[in-house]
């Protein structure tokens, strides 16, 4: 089962419709109990880390994921569903994430327009499954005004420069998350996810 993990981060219906353009089906949840029980986990997501922090907990999902991700379940982050995995993010005064991935998040700087709205190159840092068939340097479409900066280097798979060079794909084990939002990245996008879900019968 894909559980699509419901916190009240934005609309999930275009995450839904790419999976199920992709011919597979999935389970719009905010029960922790079904995120446990899930097979593959999709955490999509716009918004503040503050306020998409305080909801998973309120309705125990941090846990849940943390425990799903720990058990070696393949999980894909969107936007901020990448951001709240690291330790920290700069946003909403500062605040404190599911600390699955060291790293902080930081705004992006004020040397472009704030929030990065619309197609950018995504530079390929290191091969993985996700990128197979996706020229390097394709475009996927971003909506953030933040950007994760994980301690291990080793875990970025994708830059995109806006204003700095930023990590807009990680991978790191089960782990996949992005800063651009592949269900709205027309082909390459939906490839890219479908590349995820044949990763991910590998690890799960």
């Amino acid at each position: 089962m894909i559980a699509v993990v419901d916190y009240g981060a934005g609309n999930l219906s275009s995450v839904v419709k790419a999976i199920s353009r992709l011919g597979r089906t999935s389970t719009v949840t905010s029960s922790p109990d079904v995120v446990r029980s899930a097979g593959v986990v999709v955490l999509p997501g716009v918004g503040a880390a503050g306020d998409a922090m305080a909801k998973l907990h309120e309705l125990s999902l941090s846990d849940a994921i943390v425990d799903t991700i720990r058990r070696g379940v393949p999980f894909l982050g969107i936007c901020l569903g990448l951001q709240v995995l690291l330790t920290l993010s700069e946003e909403s005064g500062g605040q404190r994430c599911l600390d699955i991935v060291p790293g902080t998040v930081r705004r992006l700087p004020a040397v472009g327009k704030v929030p990065h709205i619309g197609w950018n190159q995504v530079v390929q840092r290191r091969r993985h499954p996700i990128f197979n068939g996706i020229a390097d340097a394709s475009n996927f479409y971003f909506v953030h005004s933040y950007y994760p900066d994980p301690v291990e280097k080793g875990a970025v798979v994708g830059e995109t420069e806006y204003g700095l060079s930023f990590c807009s794909a990680l991978a790191v084990d089960n782990i996949v998350a992005t800063q651009f939002h592949p269900e709205k990245s027309g082909q390459e996008g939906l490839k890219l996810m479908e590349n995820f879900f044949v990763f991910a019968t590998g690890h799960g």
